[in-house]
């Protein structure tokens, strides 16, 4: 014998079931299902992350002005509201990161920032950040690579990159390159202003055979040749000293603005494009720029 329905139960199942459907039509709308979560936890995650974000472009900032600025040539230089800077900056007095002068009441960068600052100094070094770059310049020009730093006896090859091409160019490292006639030297010296180096290339000059000393300037062979190179941003060398040999370099800095390493690339001269503006010289440039940037280094390289 059946046992009737309740009748008090019966209603009951379609509201659960206008329930069920309610939900799962909010949920399909992308509005909260029961039980679930409000977007609150995930909205506020992506605001502390802004934050951090614009909190990371003020202090970034400040280095880039020289470490010292007033709010509004912050606030310029960020693309931020002066009041909305601000604000940042009261945060990140209070980690030590900035510190303001109580008498131009300008924003410099604080303790705790030079504690970090040190500590990357300190693990930069400018052969170490070189490799990489000279691998992605052997891969993308498929050109030999090195890198050198000013020796004893001048330029020195520290590290080198050759290509898989069935003839390469003879790259040995601790090979001392010359500062008048390779391209390596020449980039050496047009950014540094160091006598031994100046000494080092007058003599250089003085021994030249007559052919090379007539691809300089007459009246200031050296002088014209820092200011050209400084100029290109880049050094450059064709059949300079070895014929069917041409070569670029580009000049890595150090945060004080020193040159301390110059990236190099050369090949045949056939098919090796050594002007300042070729494909070349750009890629140089642009991994030399990069490494510099990676060791604190936020000039021009005028």
């Amino acid at each position: 014998m059946k046992t009737p329905a309740d009748p008090a139960a019966t209603p009951a199942e379609p509201a659960r079931a206008s329930r069920r459907s309610a939900a799962e039509t909010r949920a399909d709308a992308g509005g909260p299902a029961a039980g679930a979560k409000a977007p609150g936890g995930a909205r506020e995650r992506r605001q502390r992350v802004q934050s951090a974000q614009t909190g990371m472009a003020v202090l970034k900032g400040l280095a880039r002005l020289g470490g010292r600025a007033s709010l509004t040539g912050l606030a310029a230089h960020v693309g931020e509201s002066p009041a909305k800077v601000h604000r940042y900056l009261v945060s990140l007095i209070e980690e030590g990161l900035v510190a303001q002068d109580a008498g131009t009441q300008q924003y410099a960068l604080g303790a705790q920032a030079l504690l970090i600052g040190v500590a990357a100094m300190r693990q930069a070094d400018p052969v170490r950040l070189a490799e990489p770059a000279l691998v992605r310049l052997r891969e993308k020009l498929e050109v030999t690579t090195f890198v050198a730093v000013m020796g004893n006896k001048g330029p020195t090859i520290i590290r080198f990159e050759e290509p898989g091409l069935p003839v390469t160019m003879n790259v040995r490292v601790g090979s001392v390159m010359s500062l008048l006639w390779s391209a390596t030297g020449r980039a050496f010296l047009a950014w540094l202003d160091d006598a031994r180096v100046l000494a080092q290339a007058a003599e250089e000059l003085a021994d030249a055979a007559p052919a090379l000393r007539a691809q300089l300037d007459a009246d200031d062979p050296v002088g014209r040749l820092r200011a050209d190179v400084r100029t290109a941003h880049c050094a450059t060398v064709k059949d300079t000293n070895l014929k069917g040999i041409s070569a670029v370099s580009a000049p890595v800095f150090d945060h004080t603005g020193r040159l301390c390493a110059v990236l190099t690339a050369l090949g045949a001269t056939g098919g090796f494009d050594a002007s300042p503006d070729g494909p070349i010289a750009v890629a140089l440039r642009s991994e030399a720029a990069a490494a510099s940037a990676q060791l604190g280094y936020v000039g021009n390289g005028g």
